[in-house]
């Protein structure tokens, strides 16, 4: 049954209930400018001249702020946009109606590790840019946050790049522990970009 929106609580998701995914994408729009800022930062450690074409994946790229991002950055990018919530694919089809032919949806859990094959072959994988927001610590469990980043890494190219901004709890290891997840993952390098914890944004280069 659907609560109102004064009985939702941001710490227990219902990321397949309309009503809830609606309730929360107004809720996150009220931070919106200060977060493209920090997209917007992040993005500009891509590295690619605007006139390229990388194949970008965006995980658990929900409502599609950060495709947005990326097509104002690399307006030829390809982005494969994952998400684990039918609603908020929907939302982002809707927002992102006029970039229709250079986005491809696909619907996939990051805990099932199919998922990297789905993204690989209905999407443009493998990827020259992996990028996520505040998707990744949803996962809560640093196993399964450890198992995401070794699907990550499998599904970028050679030398490919991870730009990921996102809460580093203590919970599930804090900055620290989430680098060396990322280099036992297979990373051959981790950067701390921007930092005010918990928040943080990492870019990881995939080995060459």
């Amino acid at each position: 049954m659907a609560t109102s929106t004064t009985e939702h609580s941001t710490s227990k998701h219902d990321w397949h209930s309309s009503d809830y995914v609606d309730w929360w994408i107004t809720r996150d729009q009220s931070r919106d400018a200060e977060r493209r800022q920090r997209l917007q930062a992040m993005l500009t450690h891509a590295g690619s001249a605007r006139d390229v074409e990388p194949s970008v994946i965006d995980i658990g790229g929900g409502y599609g702020v950060v495709t947005e991002e990326v097509l104002a950055m690399f307006p030829r990018a390809r982005v494969t946009l994952q998400d684990y919530s039918e609603p908020m694919l929907a939302a982002a089809r809707k927002r992102l109606v006029g970039y229709s032919e250079r986005i491809t949806y696909v619907l996939a859990d990051l805990t099932d590790r199919g998922w990297v094959d789905r993204v690989v072959s209905v999407g443009h994988g493998p990827f020259d840019l992996a990028v996520s927001a505040i998707a990744i610590h949803n996962l809560f469990e640093k196993s399964l946050i450890a198992d995401a980043y070794h699907a990550v890494v499998s599904v970028l190219k050679p030398g490919g790049l991870f730009l990921d901004y996102d809460l580093f709890f203590d919970e599930i290891g804090g900055l620290a522990g989430n680098t060396q997840m990322l280099l036992a993952a297979g990373f051959a390098r981790v950067d701390c970009l921007w930092q005010q914890i918990p928040l943080a944004t990492i870019a990881a280069r995939k080995v060459a």
